[in-house]
Order: C-alpha cells, then structure tokens, then sequence
C-alpha cells in the first residue's frame, strides 16, 4: 500500500481484488524448508503437486520477497512448505507458529464478534450506528447501519488530514505516529457522503474502526479483549493477539522488510500499529489461522442464523464503486476461480501479506504469508498459488 489511508485506513483495497485477479469475483450462488503431505479437493497431492507449490512459494523475485509460508488442507489431508528465512540477519528457518503482522484479517475477527453478539440480540444489525455511538458521527453519517459498516456499503468519504506515506522512506519516519479511533473517525467527517449508504460496495478500513467502537460500547471492555475472550481462548489460539499499543512482535516472529528508494532494505517489524486500530492490527500465526478458519466455517464461533449473514453479499442491485460485483459479506470477501468458489480474507501491511482463503464446505483451504519488499508488490505469489490449487 502506498500511503497510509490505503494501508491502515482502507487496508487490503488494493489487495481485495486477490482472487479476482485470476477469476471472476461474485459467486453468489455458492452461500526454503518444506513439509510435504498431501491435499487436493477430493484426493492427494502428488510429488508434482508439491514441487509445484514449493516452487510457487519459492519464487522470491516475483514480488520480490523475504519469506513465505504456505498451509493447504483438503478432507483431512495437508501440506505445508516455507521459503526463505524469517530474518535475514540469523538466516532463521520459518516455523508454522512464528507470528507475523495479518493485517486486514483482523476485520474477520471483528466481524464474527459482531456477528455474535447480534446472535445474543444485543445489537441491531438494521440499526443506525448513530443509536450506539452517540456524537461520534455527523447526524447524516449516524444513519449508516450495522450491516452497511460490516459489508462496506457505507458511502463513508475519503479520508482529509493523513501524512503522506507515498515513499517507504515516508514509511519509516512515520512509523511511531499514533491514533486514537476517535481521531482516525474524524478524518471522514469533512466531506458528505459518497454515495447513499446501501448502494454502491467500497471497501473501508473505516468501517471496521467504528464496528470495534461499536464492541466496546456494547461490552465495556477494548475491543481486543473481547475477541481474546469470545475467539482467541475458546479456540487456543496462543499465537495470536491484538497488540495494543506495543508496536513489536516478541516470541519468535517473521520480520517484514521494506526496499528504500536507495535499494536498501529497512527492517519495518516494528511499528506502531494504532493507525490500524480495529481494522488492521491483528498478530497471529499459519497455524493460528488455520484453526480459526476451520473454527469460522464450521460454526464453531456462529449459529447458523449468523451464518448466513456471513456469507451473504448484498443484494444484486449493489455494485463495487468501480463497475464490478459486490464481493464482499460481513467480515470475509470471494471470487471464483477456475469454478472453484473461495470465501475468506486478504490481509497487508507494511513488510507482511497475508490470504486466507477456503471454499465454503472447507473441502480446499489454504493460509498463505509472505513477505514482500516493495511498497506495493504485485498479486504474483497468491496467483501461482491459487491456479495450482484450482487446476
């Protein structure tokens, strides 16, 4: 991302399109070191199959890459494989429980407690959010409801007022600023609506902000606390966290990497990651959200009547601001590739990338991280992937 409304604010814009890259998005009809096993969507990875991701994985110039990991699981069976290292200084080797930055992910660990907390009927999700977050928006923004904050039909304005981080050397003397929500919300208040909420689909890291206000009015503890509580015990995921107002990774980690304008490359791990609050901020590991994806699709976290919301787009009518189809639900987004439907979420942030992705019925599923140089890297890496995997 190149700036830092892109990255924190409206985190993974760029970046949703991921698998309609290779595809067509919509499906609305459908509601290195290597450890090698085997998976496929009804069989098993062949020895072909596996060289044929680990290359993938492997290919550190297209986008240029420090590290990557991959996780594929289908009916039971799986392979997992890395490349590189995580941290070009040790040349340590990656391990399935080494965390990274999983930027906009955390927008699915938003929305599942939403989601929940409606099951509970403490929220309203036809309700303006003017009802719960009182002041916070102007009268003509307070209409907006629940669900248009979760499946960004917003219409919420660009952003005013952010430091341009168009350069990685802008990145880097940027990297300790901090936000509160509040101050991140008033950066859209400036300028009307962009269009009438409901009609149109823009994906918005914004939105995510208020819903996080939203759980914390709804429960009175930090939004973080509440996915600890409702997602991150129940299911043991250790390596995960939200981090607060910490911006380093501690245990064994995954460094990310910035190439300067000089050629140089920065070490970027360390970052302040409020400018990302309540959309963006999430830590976590391959195998931490491999649980948490089975855990999601299963029903594990959600009744089936807010399972429903989950993979449910908007309604036909409701087009992407740019012409194309809505591809986003409440909390995950699809495409279609090769006749092969995924539902899941993209996650960037500076130095880290992260897909999780996986068809509903979880007969193909995959976590894949790595971690470009450049600014804004291409769709390369997950493209390889995702034709390997729907050959």
């Amino acid at each position: 991302m190149t700036s830092l409304s892109r990255r924190s604010l409206m985190s993974g814009c760029a970046a949703g399109a991921m698998l309609a890259v290779t595809g067509s998005a919509g499906a609305r009809a459908a509601a290195g070191t290597t450890t090698s096993g085997q998976v496929a969507d009804g069989g098993h990875l062949s020895t072909a199959d596996t060289s044929a991701l680990q290359a993938a994985i492997s290919d550190m110039s297209h986008p240029p890459a420090t590290s990557a990991q991959l996780r594929v699981e289908g009916r039971g069976t799986h392979w997992y494989g890395t490349a590189g290292v995580s941290d070009i200084r040790s040349g340590r080797a990656l391990d399935r429980d080494d965390r990274f930055r999983a930027g906009s992910v955390t927008k699915a660990f938003v929305a599942t407690v939403v989601l929940q907390l409606w099951a509970r009927h403490r929220v309203d999700l036809d309700a303006p959010i003017g009802r719960y977050l009182r002041e916070l928006l102007p009268s003509s923004f307070a209409r907006i409801t629940v669900t248009q904050l979760l499946n960004h039909t917003s219409g919420l304005p660009d952003h005013q007022g952010l430091p341009d981080l168009s350069t990685p050397e802008a990145v880097l003397r940027h990297r300790g600023d901090r936000w509160t929500p509040q101050q991140l919300v008033r950066t859209v208040t400036h300028s009307p609506l962009k269009f009438s909420p409901g009609t149109k689909q823009e994906y918005r890291g914004i939105n995510y902000v208020l819903l996080a206000l939203l759980i914390e009015e709804l429960t009175g503890r930090h939004y973080g606390e509440a996915i600890k509580s409702r997602i991150l015990r129940p299911l043991n995921l250790t390596r995960t966290l939200l981090p607060g107002d910490d911006p380093h990774l501690h245990g064994p980690h995954v460094h990310g990497y910035l190439r300067m304008t000089d050629n140089s490359l920065q070490d970027i791990t360390t970052y302040e990651q409020s400018s990302s609050w309540g959309e963006g901020e999430l830590v976590s590991s391959a195998d931490d959200l491999f649980r948490f994806q089975e855990a999601l699709f299963s029903g594990v976290l959600l009744p089936p009547e807010a399972m429903s919301h989950l993979f449910a787009l908007p309604p036909e009518s409701v087009h992407m601001v740019d012409g194309s189809p809505a591809r986003y639900s409440m909390g995950l987004q699809t495409a279609t590739v090769n006749g092969v439907t995924f539902w899941g979420k993209t996650g960037d942030t500076y130095g880290y990338r992260t897909r999780m992705f996986a068809t509903r019925d979880l007969r193909l599923r995959f976590v894949l991280s790595y971690t470009p140089t450049p600014l804004a890297a291409s769709e390369d890496m997950i493209n390889r992937i995702v034709t390997l995997l729907t050959a």
